[in-house]
């Protein structure tokens, strides 16, 4: 768990504040010895400038490998409108959302710790707290009549009225309440784990069952567990391990998490090297081609390469399966049955994106998955196609259906199936993988691996039981072990 320390200029500055042990002056951090357990600064010096001390307290937390809000990054960024300006692509939606309003009229708004008390601009300022974290950030915007921003400013809690106060002070005990109550960790936790979950996601890898079990499984393990969700970015220091458990993208609050986990220091499954190279089918078929990981046969199509087509339709055949590169849950995955078939599903498809995949079509009853952790075999599953439908999910008549499943221990699965999967996660990492493998004339054919499998309660864990999340969290364990213990892993 991290400790908290709030850093002011003068004592005074925290007259309206009920008083706390966690707040210090600049003085006094100046003079802190070393410390080895994490540490989060919350820097609240009244000048940011650069070279003033509230830029020296931020450049000295990072020194000290604290973690420090305002960063030194965001207060050089925010000093100059040429170098902010560039990063607000991620705030367009929400801003685009908001009511259009009369040309040329300006609104001022503050927001304290990404929280505004205005409900319509709340997305807004979560979107650019997630970019420009500071305690206090004052943004200028212009109707046009679509809003624009004009301005942002990095503001001192000391220039606050008294309502402004009462919202800055309740936005800190929100983003932070271990300046005021202590963490009450169980006596017998070593370590803090956050489960990154979603409850808004309507297929998530692990149903509200599951996760209740992985809870359960680290009590029992000695990890104090803590549900995050999206909203909860800026809290990741303050847990020692990161496990997602949301469907993962690139373009996605899943991808930064596991970045910002991983530059933190925390234990991340699964960490972003293995989401960029799992959650894009481009990448893999390529992966697989290189290491000779056997998979039907596959091309890349280019938008606009008919060479590239024709050769595809002259070695793959008819029926074909295109699939969008970054598809989930069998979404962006179609089969064709005829060449204007294809065409017509290609110029959809390329609409989304500049390249395609092109795979053979094997028909199976069911698809394999393998459940891989850390490159060892940890569970196996028959997973059966839906009715009437060549996939596993059916995503037509508005609603998702999928097939039955079956369960097994992983010496019953046949060895070519298991050396398939193995061989193809050995190359993406260490970490926690589900590889989907078809069965056929005795060989396995590795489909997709995918970075953050499903573990649904009575589903996955219908042979291992409550051993399954044990198993899984136990990696946790041994990996934070290894950390303390100075050991590094290759």
């Amino acid at each position: 768990m991290s400790q908290v320390l709030i850093v002011i200029d003068e004592p005074d500055d925290w007259a309206p504040y009920y008083p706390s042990e966690r707040v210090i002056t600049f003085a006094d951090y100046l003079a802190l010895p070393a410390r080895q357990q994490r540490v989060r600064v919350i820097n609240l010096c009244a000048n940011y400038d650069y070279r003033s001390e509230g830029y020296y307290c931020s450049l000295l937390a990072e020194a000290r490998s604290h973690n420090v809000l305002p960063s030194v990054r965001t207060l050089n960024d925010l000093a100059l409108p040429q170098l902010y300006k560039l990063q607000l692509a991620q705030a367009m939606p929400a801003l685009a959302k908001l009511p259009v309003g009369q040309a040329g009229v300006e609104r001022v708004v503050k927001t304290y710790f990404g929280r505004c008390n205005e409900p319509a601009l709340q997305p807004l300022a979560r979107a650019l707290f997630d970019r420009f974290a500071c305690p206090v950030l004052e943004i200028h915007l212009r109707a046009d009549p679509q809003w624009e921003i004009v301005e942002l400013k990095i503001c001192s809690h000391r220039d606050l009225n008294e309502v402004e106060e009462t919202e800055f002070a309740e936005a800190l005990d929100n983003f932070s309440n271990k300046v005021w109550r202590q963490h009450k960790k169980p006596s017998n936790s070593r370590y803090d784990l956050a489960i990154l979950v979603n409850p808004e996601e309507k297929l998530p890898p692990s149903d509200a069952s599951a996760i209740k079990k992985f809870v359960s499984a680290g009590r029992e393990l000695g990890l104090s567990v803590e549900l995050i969700g999206p909203g909860d970015y800026m809290r990741l220091s303050e847990f020692d391990a990161l496990f997602i458990r949301e469907t993962t993208a690139i373009d996605h609050h899943t991808y930064r998490f596991a970045k910002k986990a991983e530059a933190e220091g925390l234990v991340v499954l699964d960490d972003p090297t293995s989401i960029l190279r799992c959650t894009n089918k481009i990448y893999l078929a390529d992966l697989f081609t290189n290491n000779k990981v056997p998979a039907p046969r596959t091309r890349i199509l280019r938008r606009g390469d008919e060479a590239s087509l024709k050769s595809a339709l002259a070695e793959l055949g008819l029926p074909m399966v295109v699939k969008i590169p970054d598809g989930s849950f069998s979404r962006g995955v179609v089969k064709v049955n005829s060449e204007a078939e294809l065409h017509s599903k290609l110029e959809e498809l390329f609409e989304e994106s500049s390249l395609l995949l092109a795979q053979e079509f094997l028909y199976t009853e069911f698809d394999w998955r393998i459940g891989v952790l850390d490159n060892k075999p940890l569970y196996a599953c028959r997973y059966y196609m839906a009715k009437n439908h060549w996939q596993i999910y059916n995503h037509g008549n508005k609603k998702t259906v999928s097939g039955g499943f079956s369960t097994l221990p992983t010496f019953e699965v046949p060895k070519p199936v298991l050396q398939a999967a193995l061989k193809a996660t050995k190359p993406i990492g260490r970490g926690f993988y589900g590889v989907d493998v078809k069965e056929s004339g005795g060989k396995g054919y590795v489909i997709e691996v995918n970075d953050n499998p499903s573990i649904d309660s009575g589903v996955e864990d219908q042979y291992l039981g409550k051993e399954l999340y044990r198993l899984i969290l136990q990696e946790f364990v041994r990996r934070l072990d290894a950390k303390r213990q100075g050991k590094v892993e290759s």
